[in-house]
């Protein structure tokens, strides 16, 4: 592999690993509600609905910024290589840019529907 490309992976794996040690904050929240009276919860619903739409808001922000982050990796990589690719057969740069835009338009289309599932966990969920 690429020097660039472990570069890229190894700041994706930590950011991914540090998301998940920041899991077990979170859920403190959670385990504090499990233990009120049935009359204190009357009290805290108002509470576990802001604590809902935190955990929402968190999750919405892992996805696209995980989208987003793998989308922008794959389109450095297929642009580097469409321009190695150029450079090496100059009289194939209609075919090479054709195939390159055709390859950018679904790696675009992955991080909508990213975005779509993010708006759905906002707003449905």
């Amino acid at each position: 592999m690429n020097k660039t490309i472990r570069r890229i992976l190894a700041v994706l794996a930590v950011i991914f690993i540090l998301g998940a040690l920041a899991l077990p904050a979170f859920a403190a929240d959670e385990q504090q509600t499990a233990v009120m009276t049935a009359e204190s919860r009357e009290e805290t619903q108002e509470d576990t609905s802001a604590s809902t739409t935190k955990s929402k808001a968190i999750a919405a922000a892992i996805a696209i910024s995980v989208a987003a982050a793998a989308g922008a990796v794959a389109m450095a990589v297929s642009i580097k290589s469409a321009s190695e690719a150029i450079a090496r057969q100059p009289e194939a740069t209609s075919d090479i840019r054709t195939n390159t835009m055709l390859g950018l338009v679904f790696i675009e289309t992955a991080i909508i529907y990213a975005l779509i599932v993010v708006i759905l966990i906002i707003f449905v969920l």
